[in-house]
């Protein structure tokens, strides 16, 4: 009977490879087997130095830190939704299994994870989600305290809408201004919009929010709670401004209830600031010398400022981020575009090498070069959060050149007139370094239709500024001046009316 050999009783190409090798090493002696072996067995699997989890509404970042690059693959699985991550080169290891732990309940995209070896040197990650996402996987290369680097970023597939949000955010505020006649000394503080000027991108909002509606939805009630409403847009591409005018709409249309229902009441013009705390998640910006982080406390103070301006009757604050995420330099002014700003702030805290640099400082956008050596090293400190907080530069790069290229003269002269009375009003409480406003070029101050200014509250890298920043009596006092010089800065000089657009 003849026997034939099949393919596969053949040894592979690596095991021949390996045999060959190892017959080589045999004949050079016992000891050099030895230490050749220990060699590639050393550096053949990436050792996991970290494994962090960002959770956030508008994305989920899952990073997973080594020594060496990691290779990884990923697909979608459905019914139920899952992530599934093949990552090669990799043993599981206790660090690896923290993972785990590390995803909580209030994950908006992740259920849980699973994580095993799937085979030799290959660990599989399979995240069970809440809803379908939209996964970006992608890798850092070494920069700042962190090595590489491998991250997911957990996308919504219906992501959330800060105009969107803004308006359902604003609307108990807005039903109040339609109850109440407002006086002419309300709408003069800060320079506010006249009071028969209508928040037309608002009432857009609500108006394709009633279009859509289809009889067979029971209505709802005439007052229904804001936060029953989840802030994002329906599915598909942003809704299409509706061709008759709102006042038409509304005109011979009457509701007898003293409380008008939010699809019937006139959404009045709201000053909009866009509050942009600094850094977040990956990038903890500056870090004082007892331990405090400079995302922590800027996200204190603008918490605190949002606060004070949404208590104005005349204006309406948004913030880029409300958590410990972060957020690309580009997409922070992407939000503040998005909602039609009238004003861009975004709050840090300075550092330098010597702890003794001190005080305040305030920055607008310069086109032709930084105003001093220390605004230049201060700009490119800022502008390089992106590669320490991660940003996918495949994703983003396009965006943010045309970003970079659209500023304008008149934005910048407006900017300087804000940074200006801010400024002023926080040198009465604190000390300056500087006592006028400094120019460099800020990528996260390139909005061109916002004025945008940049406060350095304060050296964290002082010891003694340290302690003031994370002292809330001092932080209420900062967001008071702010908010002091953002009003005088309107009363001088009222926004534009804003086109409706949605």
């Amino acid at each position: 009977m003849l026997i034939k050999r099949l393919a596969t009783d053949r040894p592979d190409e690596l095991l021949l490879a390996r045999r060959k090798w190892l017959a080589q090493c045999l004949k050079a002696g016992a000891g050099t087997v030895v230490l050749t072996l220990a060699g590639p067995q050393i550096a053949a699997g990436a050792g996991i130095v970290a494994v962090r989890v960002w959770p956030a509404e508008d994305y989920t970042r899952v990073t997973i830190e080594s020594d060496q690059r990691l290779a990884a693959v990923h697909t979608m699985v459905r019914n139920p939704d899952r992530l599934v991550v093949d990552i090669d080169g990799l043993d599981l290891s206790p660090t690896l299994r923290e993972l785990v732990a590390k995803i909580t309940p209030n994950d908006p995209y992740i259920q849980s994870v699973r994580v095993g070896q799937n085979r030799p040197r290959v660990v599989r990650l399979v995240f069970d989600l809440k809803e379908d996402i939209s996964p970006q996987v992608f890798t850092l290369g070494p920069i700042g305290q962190y090595q590489n680097r491998l991250v997911f970023d957990l996308y919504p597939v219906n992501p959330p809408d800060p105009l969107w949000k803004l308006v359902r955010e604003t609307e108990d505020k807005q039903r109040r201004f339609a109850s109440t006649p407002a006086t002419e000394g309300a709408d003069s503080v800060a320079g506010a919009p006249s009071s028969s000027e209508e928040d037309a991108i608002a009432a857009l909002v609500r108006q394709f929010e009633d279009q859509a509606k289809t009889p067979a939805t029971p209505p709802l009630p005439a007052n229904p709670p804001v936060a029953a409403t989840k802030p994002k847009p329906p599915a598909g591409t942003a809704p299409t401004p509706p061709q008759a005018p709102l006042a038409q709409d509304k005109a011979g249309k009457s509701d007898p209830s003293d409380d008008p229902a939010p699809s019937r009441f006139k959404m009045r013009r709201l000053l909009t600031v866009a509050i942009d705390p600094g850094h977040g998640g990956e990038d903890p910006g500056a870090i004082g010398a007892a331990g405090s982080r400079e995302k922590d406390v800027v996200l204190q103070i603008a918490k605190r400022l949002r606060a004070k301006i949404d208590a104005q009757p005349n204006m309406r604050a948004m913030m880029t981020r409300d958590a410990d995420f972060f957020v690309p330099l580009n997409v922070r002014v992407q939000k503040a575009r998005r909602v039609k700003a009238d004003l861009f702030v975004s709050i840090h805290a300075d550092a330098f090498v010597k702890p003794e640099a001190r005080g305040a400082s305030v920055f607008a956008l310069s086109e032709r070069g930084a105003s001093s050596s220390a605004a230049r090293w201060l700009a490119n400190k800022e502008n390089a959060a992106d590669l320490i907080g991660g940003a996918n530069l495949n994703k983003d790069a396009q965006v943010a050149r045309v970003l970079l290229d659209l500023s304008t003269t008149a934005q910048i002269n407006d900017s300087l007139r804000v940074g200006k009375a801010v400024l002023a009003e926080i040198g009465g409480m604190h000390q300056l370094h500087k006592p006028h406003v400094e120019q460099a070029g800020f990528a996260v101050l390139k909005a061109p239709d916002i004025p945008s200014i940049l406060i350095e509250t304060a050296f964290i890298s002082n010891p003694e500024e340290e302690r003031k920043l994370n002292d809330e009596a001092h932080q209420e006092q900062l967001a008071n001046a702010i908010l002091r010089g953002i009003r005088g800065y309107f009363a001088r000089n009222p926004p534009l009316a804003r086109s409706p657009s949605v």
